[in-house]
């Protein structure tokens, strides 16, 4: 079944309008593509992969980390950690112990992978499972926008990486899992979500980085990215922390709804997904709520909220990190133990679920992962194994069509080796990384 696609026209505009945060159509800017809804909107691209796998264009040894890649203006810019000689690592990626360290801001040549540029900075960690930073970077015009693991918001120039502002964002203690928000462009604002309790979600001027506005009071931040929306005749910035479901006028930071969705262990992750006027959230512990967006002014009505017996025991899905598709009236996603499932999107029900893209024969797998991402009528799929898949998903099943190794996981805090990060799809390229390298691979027709 073919995703929801916008017309030429509208995709036109979007380039235009979507947090400013675009610079060529085959770019990469920013979380989850262009529109920042996992849609990678090139043609040309490879219908199966050859014998051997997609052409390797370069492979460059980076550190550890999570961070999404980005590419934007003939550059490749990831996130990594150095960790301090002699630092210790706790034994149990749960504790929260301070690990001496930096951050590091990497800017490649998309072509050659060519270090044009790095910068780093001191970062000592505190978080748990803390192999490196979380957060994609965000790319506007000639400038970078980036959010450290430990709150450390930048704004950078993009030819050499110099420091234009800088925000600290964190409170009395960093959350558990470090910050994850990838920092979005709306206009001349930079929306950001820190641990401030008095407003969680921060406007930035994107050029200074004088304060605009705080809103959303909430006890922790959790670690879902923002996205902006055109709903009900209004721009509205969605935002989803363990408390609610929030919408907001981007401008002033006026709520205009909020739903009630707590997300236990403050595990609010996977970003909004909306299509049409359906809007929808899912979390481990607490299962999926959607919301219907209503067409004559900004406001929502549940229309359906659906959990589980418990996170072995789930009824719709429950996802983790990867964030669910929704095309037509299907939704696609991968739930608590790595079952890849489908949902009729009205109503919440279980159509099917498979494991062959996660876990395949080792079955349930606590947070198995494998990010999903829309290309003309099929989806790339990226596991946590390091491979990356090409599949068919409709009401009636998975049908795999070719699959391919990329790297190798090499992160192994939650017990197995796995790659946790999505990778960046542009140039008719996937630029994929995990805790020692950035690869490269031409998926052009």
């Amino acid at each position: 079944m073919k995703p929801r696609l916008p017309s030429p026209g509208f995709t036109f505009l979007l380039a235009l309008t979507v947090g400013g945060a675009i610079a060529r159509a085959d770019d990469w800017p920013q979380w989850m593509g262009p529109g920042r809804d996992g849609i990678w909107r090139e043609t040309g691209i490879v219908e199966t992969f050859p014998p051997g796998g997609p052409p390797i264009r370069w492979r460059v040894p980076i550190g550890a980390g999570y961070s999404s890649p980005s590419v934007a203006a003939g550059k490749v810019f990831v996130l990594d950690r150095v960790v301090s000689q002699g630092a210790a690592k706790p034994p149990n990626p749960l504790t929260r112990l301070s690990i001496a360290g930096a951050e590091r801001l990497l800017c490649l040549d998309e072509s050659t992978g060519k270090t044009l540029w790095s910068q780093e900075y001191p970062c000592d960690y505190t978080m748990s499972y803390n192999a490196g930073p979380r957060a994609a970077p965000t790319i506007d015009g000639n400038r970078i926008y980036t959010l450290g693991g430990e709150g450390d918001l930048q704004c950078r120039d993009i030819d050499h990486g110099t420091l234009i502002w800088q925000k600290h964002l964190g409170g009395e203690h960093t959350p558990m899992w470090g910050f994850a928000s990838s920092p979005l462009v709306e206009g001349d604002k930079l929306i950001a979500i820190g641990a401030d309790p008095d407003g969680v979600v921060l406007a930035f001027d994107k050029n200074s980085g004088k304060p605009l506005w705080k809103a959303v009071p909430a006890k922790e931040p959790g670690y879902s990215s923002p996205i902006v929306i055109d709903a009900g005749g209004r721009r509205q910035l969605i935002v989803w922390n363990p408390q609610s479901l929030n919408s907001l006028d981007p401008q002033t930071g006026e709520i205009y709804w909020s739903e009630p969705f707590t997300s236990q262990a403050g595990m609010s992750i996977a970003t909004p997904r909306r299509s049409g006027d359906l809007l929808l959230i899912t979390a481990f512990y607490n299962g999926a709520m959607m919301m219907k967006l209503d067409g004559a002014k900004p406001a929502a009505t549940r229309l359906w909220k659906i959990g589980g017996k418990s996170e072995r025991n789930t009824a719709a899905l429950h996802a983790v990190m990867c964030t669910p598709v929704i095309d037509d009236n299907s939704i696609y996603g991968v739930c608590s133990y790595g079952q890849l499932r489908c949902l009729n999107a009205q109503t919440g029900q279980r159509l099917w679920e498979t494991f062959a893209a996660t876990s395949a024969d080792a079955g349930p797998t606590r947070w198995a992962a494998a990010f999903i991402i829309a290309n003309e009528n099929r989806y790339f799929l990226f596991n946590e194994k390091g491979d990356l898949i090409i599949a068919k998903l409709s009401p009636t099943g998975y049908q795999e069509i070719s699959r391919t190794h990329l790297l190798d996981p090499t992160n192994t805090d939650p017990g197995r080796a796995v790659v946790w990060s999505l990778p960046a799809f542009a140039d008719r390229c996937v630029f994929a990384r995990n805790d020692k390298e950035i690869v490269c691979a031409s998926l052009a027709k």
